[in-house]
This record gives structure tokens, C-alpha cells and sequence, in this order.
């Protein structure tokens, strides 16, 4: 695949992780409890596939170096099918899986480990299509200076039981010790392809994540905070209540956002989640990316949710420098946990320069990446201001977004 022009904005751009970071999805499975049909990972969720709602956002993750998916047998076609119009080089040719899930992400490490890679993996599954991107920049995170291995987890909030062979109530857990466990899961990369090669050599196979492998191994294995929205597709009913969320009456609401920023010192702009080379940059609290402020305001509008200003304050320090796409991949989510779609995003940049047309596609699909959607529903137009004004002054540049979302209508 070719190599974009200008590099796509992440959550992480600003901050130093320390080693490269890859990750692995895994996408090999046959989903057996999800009914007839396609392999889940393949089916469409609001016309996506799963998988490539899955990849959306490792790839406009800038940390992450490299992205390995590993397909089961004959999936090759499905699997082209569903990567379709995805234009990034990080994304590696698809490796083969095994009988189980953990062989499969065995033989995914060792395509990583082919092309020499040493670093942070996280192991996704790709039947969870709605990991966000903040979560990933967490899993990224969570390894600190030292750890080995940090898993997202959500607490229990149903009291649960072990029954006995004849179905009687055996044990009640503790709940307040008691958590259930998502992915992406972190780890380093040279143990955890240790601990999958000394169990592979032991003729272990019952592992059904990565981290009771790590625990098999003797290694500690940290938590850090999931999320709700973060669900697995797994059987029929779970498609069928995707499939009548969807077909439940929505209303059309329409945003609008606007954003401006003054030229300062610098050698780029930040311009819809790409890095452009400009004589000059932008004086701002984040990155000043205008393009995705304005489109993360006409979201949050369209939800009657505040502005960019509410949720993400130029008054924090953690905001300082702080890359754009996160703010538009936070109001995306917020559509979505209302039960809504986005339709479609509307973007026109005002100025003289720099030039958005050689970067348009780019754009295009590093907002798509960012807010999880089709890149077809993304529409961006540049013009100038005819040399009027602060914008034709060469002073600044200006956008203006609209986004149409449909929401479940109101009881």
C-alpha cells in the first residue's frame, strides 16, 4: 500500500511512548454463536464491516508503527472486501490463523517478530468494532516504565455465582473483587511471544486471552479502566439488537461548528488530523487543528452537548498540545452511546495558504478514521476570502463544519 503524503493526527502525537508499539487484531475466528451467515467479523454494522470499524482507529493512532491482522483460512476475499479503500502502509499483508484463538495470535507475534519488531503489541479483538481511540491511547499507556502487561476491566455489577456439576449454587465471589476484562490488552512484546511458545511447546491450548497466558507464565498482569460502549459482538441477538437500533425511528439533527486560529511561529499546521509544512504555525492551546475544532463543535451541537470548550477546557494543562483527533473521536463516541449514527461531515477551510487540495484525501480519511465512519461520508471544500480580510491577509485560517446525525427520536 502507498505511503500517505502527510502524516494522519493521533491521540498520542505529542507524547513520547518510549518504544515502538504495534498491534494485532484478531479476525480469524468463524463466530459460530452469532447465527448463519457471514463470519461476524465480516458482517455490517450500519453498512461497516466490523473488522474495518475494529481497524479505524489503531490506524489513525500515529504511535502505532504497524498493524497486523491475522484472517482464518479462505477469508482472504472477505477480507480485501472489508479493508476496501483503507490507504495505509502500516497495515501489513494478512497472516493466517490457527485452530484457536490463541494459536492465531501466536502466528500473528511471529509475523511481527519476521519483521524483527521489539516494542509494545496490543491484541485486539476485531469482533469488538467499537474500541475507541481514547481507550487504545490508555492501553498505550498503561505499561508504564516497567509493566509487562495491563489489561482494560470493568467492574461487575451483577452478583455473581459458581454452580456445581449438578447445577447448584457452589460459591458467591466477592463482586467488589470481581472484574470482567476487554482488549486491546498491552503487553511487551518478547515476553508475551515467550510465554505463547513455552505453551505452545507444553501442548497448552486453553487460553482465552493473552493475559491469563502472561499469568500462566508468571508474570504480573495490571488493570486499567475499560469502557462500556467497548462490547464484543458475539451472538445472533447480540446483531439482531444492532439490526433494530437501526431500523428504530431516528431524527435528522444538524450541527454547525466554527473554529479560527491566528499564524504564529512554526514550521506546520495541523489541518483535519494531517501535518502539513507551512512557513508558519498556529497559536493555540492543542495542536489548532481548526478543521477537526469545527467538526467536533458541529457534533457536539447537533447533540445540543455544549461546545469543545465544555468537555475539553484551554484552561487544563493536560490539553496543551494535545492532538485534535481525540476531541472529534470523543463526540463521535458521544453520538454513538446516544444511540445515534453520524450521516455524513461537511468541512470547508478558509485561506490563503497552505494549499488543502494535494492533502485532501488524506484529510479525508484521517477524519473517517477519527469518527469511526465511511470515508465517503466525509465531504471537505477549501476556498480563500479573495484576499479580504484577516484570512487574505495571510493572518490566520478559518473552517466551518456540519454534521447531520440521525438520533433515536425523543419519548
Amino acid at each position: 500500500m502507498n505511503s500517505h503524503s502527510a502524516e494522519p493526527l493521533s491521540s498520542s502525537d505529542h507524547a513520547d511512548t518510549g518504544a515502538p508499539v504495534a498491534a494485532l487484531l484478531v479476525a480469524a475466528g468463524r463466530g459460530l454463536r452469532a447465527g448463519a451467515g457471514e463470519p461476524k467479523q465480516y458482517r455490517l454494522v450500519d453498512g461497516v464491516p466490523v473488522l474495518a470499524r475494529a481497524l479505524a482507529p489503531f490506524l489513525v493512532e500515529s504511535a502505532i508503527g504497524r498493524v497486523v491482522v491475522v484472517i482464518g483460512e479462505d477469508d482472504e476475499a472477505r477480507y480485501a472486501n472489508a479493508v476496501a479503500g483503507i490507504d495505509d502502509d502500516r497495515l501489513a499483508a494478512p497472516t493466517p490463523g490457527g485452530a484457536t484463538r490463541q494459536d492465531s495470535v501466536r502466528r500473528g507475534l511471529l509475523a511481527l517478530a519476521r519483521e524483527g519488531f521489539d516494542g509494545i503489541v496490543l491484541v485486539h479483538d476485531a469482533a469488538r468494532p467499537f474500541v475507541s481511540q481514547a481507550l487504545i491511547g490508555a492501553a498505550i499507556g498503561a505499561l508504564g516504565d516497567g509493566g509487562l502487561a495491563a489489561i482494560p476491566a470493568l467492574p461487575v455489577t451483577d452478583t455473581v455465582k459458581r454452580i456445581d456439576a449438578a447445577g447448584h449454587v457452589a460459591e458467591t465471589p466477592p463482586r467488589d473483587q470481581l472484574v470482567t476484562v476487554q482488549t486491546p490488552q498491552a503487553f511487551r512484546f518478547k515476553p508475551l511471544l515467550a510465554a505463547h511458545e513455552a505453551a505452545a511447546a507444553v501442548a497448552l491450548h486453553g487460553f482465552t486471552d493473552d493475559a491469563a497466558l502472561m499469568e500462566w507464565a508468571g508474570h504480573p498482569v495490571a488493570t486499567f479502566k475499560g469502557e462500556i460502549a467497548n462490547i464484543k459482538l458475539t451472538r445472533a441477538e447480540d446483531f439482531r439488537r444492532m439490526d433494530a437500533r437501526a431500523g428504530q425511528t431516528l431524527v435528522t439533527r444538524v450541527g454547525t461548528g466554527y473554529d479560527v486560529h491566528a499564524f504564529g511561529p512554526g514550521d506546520h499546521v495541523w489541518l483535519g488530523g494531517v501535518r502539513i509544512a507551512h512557513e508558519r504555525g498556529v497559536v493555540a492551546h492543542s495542536d489548532g487543528d481548526v478543521a477537526l475544532h469545527a467538526l467536533t463543535d458541529a457534533l457536539l451541537g447537533a447533540l445540543a452537548d455544549g461546545d469543545i470548550g465544555t468537555h475539553f477546557p484551554p484552561s487544563d494543562p493536560q490539553w496543551r498540545g494535545a492532538a485534535s483527533a481525540q476531541f472529534l473521536a470523543f463526540a463521535a463516541e458521544r453520538v454513538r452511546l446516544r444511540g445515534g449514527r453520524i450521516d455524513h461531515l461537511d468541512l470547508t477551510i478558509v485561506c490563503e495558504a497552505p494549499k488543502v487540495g494535494p492533502h485532501r484525501e488524506a484529510i479525508r480519511a484521517a477524519i473517517a478514521a477519527a469518527a469511526s465512519i465511511p470515508v465517503e461520508k466525509v465531504a471537505i471544500k477549501a476556498t480563500t476570502s479573495e484576499r479580504m480580510g484577516f484570512t487574505g491577509r495571510r493572518e490566520g485560517l478559518v473552517a466551518l463544519g456540519t454534521a447531520t446525525i440521525r438520533l433515536p427520536e425523543a419519548e
